[in-house]
């Protein structure tokens, strides 16, 4: 995207306002990519869908399927390339409901396919092209409703999240079947196999999500007959199955933390099912990369495509059959995601983000080069942005980071010092792509366009270095990842890039730990904004959805006898009595992900010692801002926080 000559403010409400593409899907014979387009103005303020499906080549601009009035999302093409199946979300029929529209001489119409009470989650066409794979949770029975009508709501704690299971619609006849042999546990994906023989199906052994992201399991199902053949046991927050076919048998490829760890570096994982041989240990394929995988893609027979943080950028590899190895095929700036690609493997289509071009669809040959499919925020052309820079540093103890750096709108290195802002990104395991990101929590270039420099490190415990590198969080966070950030602002100092005088902290998530850890431990910061942040970390694995994660970074549990614990040294709270720099704390109501209380605690902490802060809650949100009011909210009460204190 170009540097125009501003024409436009950057405000608020356009920013929430963006229209944004996702959930991309190559059609099986690669000549069409749809993907559906998300923006504010469905009920109460949250988002809509819109699908939309375009030529792979970008001959033609994009066609819109749908009008967007409803939440469409998630479209899958039928196995012929002649249909496309996604769900749509009224209000009216409780829950998302398959849907099926024609793009062979049909009259554009979408036609309802499901009528499932409570909604379905997802969905797999098979490729038998007459049955669909869904998966959904079980639907009210009577005596559901009668305590529903009696408003009699006792929830029975572990029962109160019902199990999503695997079923199998016929679409001839419109019958949906489920598939007893998993029992009670929770499926999450469902993947089949490339010559239309068994599902590869990840289950959980409940919907609680610590719990059950460290249960996972994998099954080959018979989509036929409905026989299970268990696979066993597999990593830490296990994802993405792709079958693959080596030395005349399939195998069973997914992603999960590297194997004998619960915090570190993802790793694609392989095993031969049964079927094919005895079952063998899981194989790392990925052992000692120092990149990390993000995405794994199933290609017809041959070896799987592969996604790579690769520090700032994105690469994609596939996986060399005669190695076991995975080969880098190409490398992009910035940050590629959703990828999918035909049967053959010969076209994908991905989103794509450099520093300055929000996510878009692109699509083209395997090797590229790949064409961008369609605008949707052509107003951002007509706003000029803040230089973003890519910075590298070398820790204290000589370990090499990188990150990135946004200069104020219309400024220039030369004309600083500025006051700056750090900008914590979460996890830990996540990253900063030297990609283009606005929103209500990812606001750099809302901020520089008030005049801020902004920083946005990368310090060790994230994404795109390795495994090693992710793993050094576990039962350590606030320590190395703390002298990294430290590291990143004196650099900027040095180079009179930052004024000393006027330094700002924030993040969300673990990016607001770490802001409420820094102002505990230096009286630097001016002023600081935690949102939806870890303030004590044993009541955080005991409350949160992770758990044993939370556990597993925070290195100890409350019920780890009396203590001292570790947890208590890596808290926040244990260090408020030092904090002197006015804070604002943002959080959703109903976050279970990072509970409200932890804020309310953080909140009684500074107000116990005298420290200026302002809390604010948002009714109805969880662990991020949905409703339109909130995101523009935030946006707004940040910035204002930051211009008077700095």
């Amino acid at each position: 995207m170009p540097h125009p000559e501003p024409t436009d403010p950057l405000t608020a409400e356009l920013v929430v306002d963006l229209a944004a593409a996702v959930t991309p899907a190559v059609s099986p014979d690669g000549r069409m990519v749809a993907y559906s387009v998300v923006a504010h103005g469905g009920a109460g303020g949250r988002p809509s869908g819109a699908v939309r499906v375009a030529a792979v080549d970008g001959s033609a601009a994009p066609r819109r399927l749908t009008d967007g009035t409803d939440r469409e999302f998630a479209p899958k093409w039928a196995p012929d390339s002649a249909a496309l199946f996604f769900t749509s979300d009224r209000e009216e029929e409780g829950g998302a409901q398959l849907r099926r529209i024609r793009l062979d001489g049909g009259d554009g119409t979408a036609e309802t396919l499901t009528r499932w009470r409570g909604g379905i989650a997802d969905h797999c066409p098979l490729l038998d092209g007459r049955t669909v794979a869904l998966l959904a949770a079980d639907e009210p029975t009577a005596e559901d409703e009668r305590r529903e009508a009696e408003r009699d709501d006792a929830k029975v704690w572990g029962r109160h999240l019902p199990p999503t299971r695997l079923r199998l619609l016929d679409l001839e006849s419109g019958v949906v079947r489920t598939v007893d042999g998993l029992g009670d546990r929770h499926v999450v994906e469902v993947t089949q196999r490339p010559d239309g023989g068994p599902l590869a199906v990840l289950s959980w052994s409940t919907p609680e999500l610590g719990h059950g992201a460290m249960t996972a399991e994998l099954h080959a199902v018979d989509p036929g007959s409905g026989a299970v053949h268990d696979l066993g046991p597999v990593g830490a927050e296990a994802q993405s199955p792709a079958w693959w076919r080596h030395d005349g048998g399939w195998h069973l490829a997914h992603l999960a933390v590297t194997p004998g760890h619960v915090i570190g570096g993802l790793a694609v994982v392989d095993t031969v099912p049964p079927a094919t041989g005895p079952a063998v240990e899981h194989r790392n394929l990925t052992a000692g990369m120092p990149v990390c995988p993000t995405e794994l893609v199933q290609v017809a027979d041959g070896p799987p495509l592969a996604l790579f943080a690769d520090g700032l950028d994105t690469a994609l590899y596939r996986l060399d059959p005669e190695t076991l190895r995975f080969r880098q095929l190409s490398k992009a700036p910035g940050l590629l995601a959703g990828l999918t690609a035909s049967r053959s493997g010969d076209t994908v289509a991905l989103l794509a983000s450099t520093a300055y071009e929000p996510k878009g669809v692109h699509a083209g040959p395997v090797g590229g080069p790949l064409v961008r499919i369609g605008d949707t925020a052509p107003e951002l052309r007509r706003i000029r942005w803040g230089v973003q820079e890519r910075l590298s540093h070398r820790a204290a103890d000589g370990l090499p980071l990188d990150g990135l750096l946004i200069l104020p709108v219309g400024r220039a290195r030369d004309d600083g010092p500025f006051p700056l802002v750090t900008l914590v990104h979460g996890g830990p395991y996540s990253r900063y792509a030297d990609e283009f990101a606005l929103t209500a929590v990812d606001c750099g270039q809302w901020l520089a366009a008030a005049g801020y420099a902004v920083l946005l490190p990368n310090p060790r415990g994230g994404s795109g270095h390795g495994h090693e590198f992710a793993a050094t969080a576990a039962g350590a966070v606030g320590g190395d990842e703390w002298t990294d950030l430290l590291g990143f602002i004196d650099l900027l100092v040095a180079q009179g890039v930052a004024d000393p005088e006027r330094l700002g902290i924030g993040g969300w998530s673990h990016g607001g730990f770490l802001a409420a850890w820094a102002i505990g431990r230096t009286d630097r910061f001016r002023a600081a904004m935690t949102g939806a942040g870890i303030s004590d970390w044993g009541a955080q694995a005991g409350t949160g959805d992770w758990g044993i994660l939370d556990a597993a970074l925070g290195g100890s549990n409350g019920w780890d006898g009396p203590g001292p614990h570790l947890h208590d040294r890596n808290s926040p709270l244990s260090h408020a009595a030092r904090i002197r720099t006015p804070t604002l704390i943002l959080h959703g109501e109903q976050d279970t992900n990072v509970p409200l209380g932890q804020a309310i605690h953080f909140h009684r902490a500074l107000r116990h010692f005298g420290v200026e802060h302002e809390f604010v809650v948002y009714p109805r949100e969880g662990h991020g801002l949905e409703e339109r009011a909130h995101q523009l909210d935030a946006l707004r009460r940040t910035r204002a926080w930051f211009d008077r204190l700095l």
